[in-house]
């Protein structure tokens, strides 16, 4: 079933620039309306509204609204994680790299907030989107602690029961310090900077 989902929504894939330009149109559009109305409020008319193309053009694209949602699930997952590898730098280590890849996530989440309530209504509308989003976060977390472990400055026990705690508290950092954000809380940077002394320090006191 997943198999002949992908070969399906990989079918549609715009081949010309126009084609990207349109598609990226109706993406972005779909992350306003659904961001705005939720999945069962949607529609395809007000979604091509937006995006200001004719409705028969969605079609060019997407067999359905469920189609859609799931492209942008993939869509919104690669660009937090483009968002965390565009902030890193080789020179980093391993916890720099860390506080700079949640930095970056808690803005790209106070710029998007979308996308809380689109990952969260994935859980129902399309639970293999919203668990594959986390797993391949996760993995991601995993794989940079491996790589820190390799270079000796993390510990080498480390995997993927710490990738999964760390996702955790920087997914409810950010529905916290950008989704939720009050004035006079503390910048993204100083929230990165608080959470990674966490990991680098752990919450027990020097003198027990």
């Amino acid at each position: 079933m997943g198999e002949q989902r992908a070969a399906e929504d990989a079918a549609k894939t715009p081949r010309t620039e126009r084609g990207r330009k349109t598609l990226r149109k109706l993406l972005d559009a779909s992350a306003t309306e659904f961001g705005e109305r939720g999945f069962h409020e949607a529609s395809v008319s007000s979604i091509t509204r937006r995006a200001g193309v004719a409705l028969g053009t969605f079609y060019t694209y997407f067999d359905s609204k469920d189609a859609l949602f799931r492209a942008l699930v993939k869509d919104m997952s690669g660009n937090v994680m483009a968002s965390a590898r565009a902030a890193m730098r080789d020179d980093m280590s391993a916890l720099e790299i860390e506080q700079a890849a949640l930095t970056a996530f808690l803005a790209f989440a106070g710029e998007h907030k979308e996308v809380y309530r689109i990952i969260d209504e994935a859980e129902f509308v399309d639970p293999e989107s919203y668990r594959g989003h986390y797993q391949t976060i996760a993995a991601r977390i995993r794989s940079r602690l491996e790589a820190g472990a390799a270079a000796g400055e993390l510990r080498e026990d480390l995997g993927e029961i710490e990738a999964w705690a760390i996702m955790g508290m920087n997914v409810f950092a950010g529905l916290r310090y950008a989704v939720w954000r009050e004035a006079g809380d503390a910048a993204p940077e100083a929230v990165a900077r608080t959470i990674n002394r966490l990991l680098a320090e752990g919450i027990g006191s020097k003198e027990a």
